[in-house]
This record gives C-alpha cells, sequence and structure tokens, in this order.
C-alpha cells in the first residue's frame, strides 16, 4: 500500500473550495487540489432532509499529514461538521507519487 491517500472534502461555495485549497497548496500540506463545483446534496442533519449545492475538493495527500490537514480544513471550514473523508490510494503511476512527495515535503 503506498503512504498516500485521497482526502473528499465538501464544502458551501466556490469561494470556501478556493480558500482551502489554496491554504493546502500554500502549506505545502498538498501538492493539487481538484475543484467540482455543481454537487448536489442530499443528507439528513438534526433529524431533517436536507439538500444543498456543494462543491468538492479532492486531493491526494501523505497520509502522515492527514491528521494536520484536518485540523487545518476544520479551522477554515464554515459547516459544524465537515466532511472531511480519506481514503488508502492502492496503487498508481510512480513519477506522481513522487512529485507529490516533493511538493508536500516540509
Amino acid at each position: 500500500m503506498s503512504p498516500f491517500l485521497s482526502l473528499y472534502i465538501t464544502v458551501p461555495s466556490c469561494e470556501v473550495a478556493a480558500k482551502i485549497g489554496r491554504t493546502l497548496i500554500e502549506e505545502r500540506l498538498s501538492a493539487c487540489v481538484s475543484i467540482i463545483s455543481g454537487v448536489h446534496s442530499i443528507y439528513r442533519w438534526r433529524d431533517k432532509i436536507e439538500t444543498a449545492t456543494e462543491v468538492a475538493l479532492i486531493t491526494k495527500i501523505r497520509a502522515a499529514l492527514f491528521e494536520e490537514i484536518e485540523k487545518r480544513v476544520r479551522e477554515l471550514h464554515p459547516y459544524d461538521c465537515p466532511c472531511i473523508v480519506a481514503w488508502p490510494i492502492e496503487a498508481g503511476h510512480e513519477p506522481y507519487f513522487d512529485w507529490l512527495a516533493q511538493e508536500t515535503a516540509s
């Protein structure tokens, strides 16, 4: 298994997505953040079914940085309970992983 994770975050707007994405890049927590607008979400919140149009961020990170990234995203995120989830990257293009590791080095 690689030492990398794919991270998925939802936010209420492109402005919030850009702020979080830029911060992750500037602080070398991520090498690239992809922003996808027009996500339609249906969810239960406080015993009520809600719908929202959201923006998704997808980024690949070093697993060792997850806790730091989660903390930073929570500081910048307007939701009480933000979606910040990660799943392991089982395989991938090794030169991409080399670039990812280099760009997220402290």
